[in-house]
């Protein structure tokens, strides 16, 4: 059985769907800010999270409503 890579060292069978995880952890949605970035965006709620036990996620939908909103902004 082929197998192709599915990111940190996971593999699936070729043609097996993968699901993707609801959110996406802070090291995957920096958008080009680094780290501490990103937490003071959650701090200061304007970037919505949730935490799943010791995990905090950001999920896709609130990166695009971040997204929007500073697009809006900029364009005021």
């Amino acid at each position: 059985m082929f197998t192709q890579p599915v990111g940190q060292g996971r593999s699936v069978a070729a043609g097996q769907k993968v699901k993707r995880p609801a959110g996406l952890a802070v090291d995957e949605a920096r958008l080009q800010l680094g780290r501490s970035a990103v937490y003071d965006l959650l701090r200061t709620g304007q970037l919505a999270s949730i935490t799943l036990g010791r995990a905090r996620r950001i999920p896709t939908h609130a990166l695009t409503d971040f997204i929007h909103t500073r697009l809006e902004q900029e364009a005021a």
